[in-house]
Parts: C-alpha cells; structure tokens; sequence
C-alpha cells in the first residue's frame, strides 16, 4: 500500500533513508579500518626505528657454540645386572659470549649483572620417542653423561661471579657465570627413556656405555634429532637488558653417523648474522 501526500512519497522516503544509513555504516566501517591499519603501521614504524636505534651498538653476542653429542643407559636392575637399562641420548652445550668486538674496554655496558634463561623448549623428530630435558651442567663435567632433572619454574637463573674471591667460593654444580663472560654458558641436553627395559644378552660380549649403545639397542637416529629453543637475558651495570633467542636444530643422523661410533662434536664458529646478536630490549 502507497501513501501520497502531496509531493512526499513515504515509500521512497523510506527506501532513501534505509540506503543513507547503510552508506554511513559503510563509510564509518570504511574510516575505522583505514584509521586502524594506519596507526598500526605508525606504530609499528615507531617500534622498528626504536629497536634500530638502541642495537646500533651490538654489546653482547654469540661467538661460538660447541655441541658434544654421545648416548648412555641409566641401568635401573636391583642388581646392577644391566637387565633393565633405560637408553638416553645427551649432548653437552657451550655457549660462548662476545663482549669486547664492539667495546675493547670493560665498562658498565659490557659487564653481566644478571643472567637468567626463559622460555625453553625441547622437541624431537619424533615426540613418541623419549623425555627431553635442558638444564645447566657443570662445565667441568662436559661430554660426560649426568642424568638432569627439569628445572621447576622453567627458568635458569645464574650466579654470576664478580671477584676472585667469589670464584674460589663458588659452587659450580649450580649455574655459574662470569661477569667479564670468560666463560661459556654450560647447558646439557638429555632425552632419556628413547629404548625402556632393554636388556643386555648373554651373547653380547661387551657393553660400552657411550654412542655405540645407541645402535646395538635398535635407535633410529633419524627419531632423536632434536630442536631446542631458549631465551638467553642479560642485564648489565647499567641495568639495560639483551635477549639472545636461541633455535636450535641438532641433525645427530649425519651421513658418517659418527655418534654411534662413540660421540659427535659438532662447532659453530661462523656466527657473524644478525641472528647471533642479543638485541637491546625497549625499556
């Protein structure tokens, strides 16, 4: 049914102001999104030119990581029989600081005052096979196997040693750290359980409790290549704080499969990218 009265027609008035309302939805929807997309670019410009400033000088960085891979059994027979072996795998990491290629001097800048690692991860080829933790180990105890427990808050927190005097009393079972970075950031990796219950045989003449155990208890290799991702802080004298993130992937299946003829040490030496350098963190 139509109305008219006079010149007004109330059912194109209608229609018109039903189409004016959705044009302005649309505009405002329209503005909102521009608006959005073009602050979040400002912003994040802001953001980029603010890290940039801050990392011209790279203070901290990565100068070399050393990995020394082996296999063990951890023997759970009340006997010691070598009747009930749990078969691991570990690797022994050292990280080793840089904190004089842009600073020559040791300063407040470049001197640690806290260093703490957050946010870690361990992950295999195959997430069926083992339990993979990553803690600190004691330096001196590298490419030996020690069986380590996971840290209960998920963080690694450093002791850092300032004087000769500290040095001499500290106790290295518990992490450590220098504060001119002398000495290398000790961490040990172990996947245990990758074979459960396995049992040496009266025929095998011979038991050696290194990589080789990997083969003569039927490891895939292949399954136990691992990835490791962790947060490595810093906080200097001047209370400025660095973030190293760490990823990364260990291949223990190499073509000469060398781990299982005893151990695999593998060295990162070219660490020149930018992916090596502990960004300053916006304060």
């Amino acid at each position: 049914m139509q109305f008219n009265f006079g010149r007004f027609n109330f059912k194109h008035t209608k229609v018109t102001l039903v189409v004016l309302i959705v044009l302005l939805l649309l505009c405002s929807f329209a503005y909102s999104y521009i608006f959005y997309v073009t602050y979040a670019k400002n912003e994040f410009v802001k953001q980029s030119l603010k890290i940039a400033e801050q990392n011209q000088l790279s203070v901290f960085r990565i100068s070399k990581i050393i990995l020394y891979s082996s296999g063990n059994a951890i023997d759970n027979s009340d006997d010691h029989s070598l009747q009930n072996l749990d078969i691991c795998q570990y690797t022994d990491i050292a990280i080793h600081i840089d904190n004089t290629s842009s600073i020559s001097d040791l300063t407040a800048q470049n001197t640690v005052k806290e260093l703490w690692i957050d946010n870690i991860s361990c992950t295999t080829s195959n997430p069926d096979v083992g339990s993979q933790v990553l803690n600190y180990k004691n330096l001196n105890n590298f490419g030996m196997f020690q069986n380590l427990d996971s840290d209960e808050d998920g963080r690694i927190d450093f002791n850092v040693v300032n004087t000769n005097d500290e040095n001499e009393s500290a106790d290295y079972n518990k992490p450590t750290f220098y504060t001119d970075c002398s000495n290398a950031i000790s961490l040990g990796y172990v996947n245990s359980g990758i074979v459960k219950n396995y049992s040496i045989h009266d025929d095998v003449n011979s038991v050696v409790f290194n990589g080789k155990i990997l083969e003569q208890s039927g490891v895939n290799l292949a399954d136990i290549d691992f990835n490791l991702k962790f947060d490595v802080h810093i906080k200097n004298y001047d209370d400025d704080c660095f973030v190293y993130h760490a990823n990364m992937n260990v291949n223990l299946n190499t073509d000469s499969q060398e781990i299982l003829g005893g151990y695999l040490y593998q060295s990162r030496n070219n660490t020149s990218g930018s992916e090596y350098v502990f960004f300053k963190e916006l304060s």
